[in-house]
């Protein structure tokens, strides 16, 4: 099985959709939307399919990278593919995903549907490859890539404000990575290879270490988002259609996390450690802050959004403890996040489909006309605030176990975050889906259909099931997690 191109095939599967789609669509006719969407489903589920199979023989105990794909590309650069138990765990985020997300654009998405269909197929090849990349400049193509067909995304088929957000996205995540790719020009220069496991073992000295894990930190920050470049982050979530905020909130955000346990960690340990401190404090001020502004928000979209920012503070926390309960946390954070997140995006979504705004005060008494949607909406609420039962808790607790081993005072202030959580979730669900159905404009609006019913059971099924059985995440990446903290001598 591992000799078989695995990887290769499950990265440029829906890129191959892609390029079926553009081949077909002036044949289709009237029914090139139908056609292109259908296509843009068999695809990312192929893809699933595929992702599976990896899942299937990957071996859980070993922490060296498996499925390895190499070769020469240019200069002593070589395009290499391969996975570990971190890297496989968000490829398989990522994969189960995007079905969902080509479901429900198929309902919402009703202009350029083929246009659409394409940018979204080719923003998962490049997410996919975001996580498999062995190769530092491999990597980075990913990575920048991304950018394209989700500013595309944003531009084209969000809001009335689309284009600033898309432009704040794309200004924001690009300027962030300049300075990684000076970092990685650097690091050629000086070792002559960019194979990451090579960039891994090479001993950079401590004050290289510092500038290059700054270098790195202002590309991952800025993705993540940390406090205080998380700014482009709600625009870009209010604007974005559905899916879009779906993919970004689950999966786009993640690479920042993914960047700061694949690279600057273990590339840069000496650096890591002297800058703990700082990253614990903006961990705390971003789970505080995003938490206080979040409560005053009154479009529902922004509200999820900085929500996000302030569980990506959860993160930083744990990945930064480094011990094993912080590091495991952080990746299970960011798993059960991109599960919780993308879920109330879709909610929001089911509401801004029929009525067309987001504004929680045009809300109210949901519960008398969606039964359906106000219980699904409770349980993914109750997951984000972290109620044990949810895959919420699990991320939450054990980075904050993890915190407090390193930092008491972090810690602590981290909890004062899972407090003021509730307090939003709590109050945007009462003032929703509670009390009395004053707005007639409410009066007709009908509960979930059968796909959206899919769409979010899918969703409940993965909060529970990670909620009473983690294991299935932690025994992915156990391996990962030890070998890492010991090549940050931990």
């Amino acid at each position: 099985m591992n000799e078989l191109p695995l990887l290769s095939l499950m990265t440029f599967l829906p890129l191959v959709g892609a390029v079926l789609i553009i081949a077909l669509r002036n044949l289709a006719g009237a029914r090139e939307g139908a056609l292109s969407s259908m296509i843009a489903l068999v695809t990312t589920l192929a893809t699933l399919t595929v992702s599976l199979v990896v899942l299937g023989g990957f071996d859980p105990d070993g922490a060296e990278y498996q499925f390895v794909e190499r070769q020469a590309w240019f200069g002593n650069s070589s395009y290499a593919m391969g996975v570990d138990g971190l890297s496989l765990s968000l490829v398989i985020l990522t994969t189960a995903l995007t079905p969902l997300c080509i479901l429900q654009a198929m309902t919402s998405i009703k202009d350029r549907v083929p246009s659409f269909m394409v940018a979204f197929l080719v923003l998962e090849t490049l997410m996919i490859g975001v996580f498999c990349a062995m190769d530092l400049i491999l990597f980075y193509v990913f990575f920048e890539g991304g950018l394209i067909p989700m500013f595309l995304i944003i531009g084209i088929w969000g809001g009335k404000n689309r284009l600033y957000a898309a432009f704040k996205f794309f200004l924001y995540t690009l300027l962030g990575s300049l300075l990684l790719l000076a970092a990685l020009v650097y690091m050629y220069t000086v070792t002559g290879t960019t194979f990451i496991p090579d960039l891994q073992d090479y001993p950079f000295a401590p004050g290289v270490q510092t500038w290059l894990w700054l270098a790195f930190f202002a590309s991952f920050a800025v993705k993540l988002p940390m406090w205080p470049v998380h700014t482009w982050l709600p625009d870009a979530h209010v604007e974005a259609p559905t899916s879009g905020s779906v993919v970004l909130a689950a999966i786009l955000l993640k690479m920042g996390g993914y960047g700061f346990l694949r690279f600057s960690l273990p590339m840069f340990p000496d650096a890591s450690e002297l800058f703990q401190p700082l990253m614990f404090a903006l961990s705390v001020v971003a789970i505080v802050y995003a938490s206080l502004v979040a409560f005053r928000q009154t479009d529902i979209k922004k509200l999820v959004a900085y929500s996000s920012v302030a569980h990506m503070g959860f993160v930083t926390l744990g990945i930064f403890a480094f011990n094993e309960e912080g590091i495991q946390g952080a990746i299970f954070q960011m798993i059960s996040h991109g599960i919780i997140s993308g879920a109330l995006f879709f909610c929001v979504g089911v509401i801004y489909d029929r009525m067309h705004t987001r504004e929680i005060s045009f809300y109210g008494g949901l519960v008398h006309r969606m039964p359906v949607y106000a219980a699904f909406m409770m349980l993914f609420s109750m997951a984000n605030v972290g109620l044990p039962g949810t895959s919420g808790f699990i991320g939450e607790i054990l980075t904050m176990v993890g915190g407090f081993q390193a930092s008491t005072l972090a810690a602590a202030g981290a909890a004062i975050g899972v407090i003021l959580s509730a307090v939003y979730m709590l109050t945007l669900y009462r003032r929703t889906v509670f009390g009395e159905l004053v707005n007639e404009k409410l009066s007709a609006i009908k509960d979930v259909t059968a796909l959206e019913f899919l769409i979010l059971g899918l969703l409940a099924a993965g909060t529970l099931i990670l909620g009473v059985a983690p294991s299935y995440v932690f025994e992915l990446t156990e391996g990962s997690t030890l070998e890492l903290l010991s090549m940050i001598g931990r």
